[in-house]
Parts: structure tokens; C-alpha cells; sequence
């Protein structure tokens, strides 16, 4: 995978080509979506795969958890938007809820 810093933002289109079928979608430049867990612990287990899924990748979300509601933000902040490693990680946390 290229450096984030040197990678292409992708445009509208294509991210919502990307995202059609998932549970992610764009918002402006950055893609969301929301996981529920069946209470804090099984929400605090989900983000610990997505964040050992993200350091694998080194590309990381932003997280926000709310009891049982995980929230996650993709965006590729040093290229200024949705890049195709933002792509790629979402669909690597859609396989964790599979």
C-alpha cells in the first residue's frame, strides 16, 4: 500500500460505488458507520479487533463508543479525503460483523 500522504482521494462517485451494498456511507470527505453491540463489553471487543485490524494496516479510524453504539470514521486526513485504504479497512471491519 502507498503512504497515505501520497495517495488519491477518491471523488464522489467513486466512494459511493464503492459503498453500495455495505453498512458504511459518506459524508462529506469521510465515510461512517455504526456498529451495535449487544452491551459495552461486546462494543469494547469490537473496537479492540477494528483497532488490531487498523495497526495492521497502519490506518486508523476514528472511534466514538457510546455504551452499546460504536461509531467509526474513515478518512485519509493527509491526503485531505476518502482514499482507497479508507475503502479497503471498511471492508475489512464489515468481515467482523460476518
Amino acid at each position: 500500500m502507498s503512504p497515505p500522504g501520497s495517495a488519491k482521494v477518491l471523488d464522489a462517485s467513486e466512494v459511493d460505488s464503492a459503498l453500495a451494498g455495505t453498512k458504511w456511507e459518506r459524508r462529506g470527505s469521510e465515510i461512517t458507520t455504526v456498529h451495535s453491540g449487544r452491551d459495552f463489553a461486546s462494543s469494547l471487543a469490537y473496537v479492540n479487533a477494528v483497532g488490531a485490524l487498523a495497526e495492521e494496516m497502519n490506518h486508523h479510524p476514528d472511534i466514538d463508543i457510546r455504551w452499546n453504539k460504536v461509531t467509526l470514521v474513515l478518512s485519509t486526513h493527509s491526503a485531505g479525503g476518502i482514499t482507497q485504504a479508507d475503502l479497503e479497512l471498511a471492508r475489512r471491519i464489515d468481515l467482523l460483523s460476518k
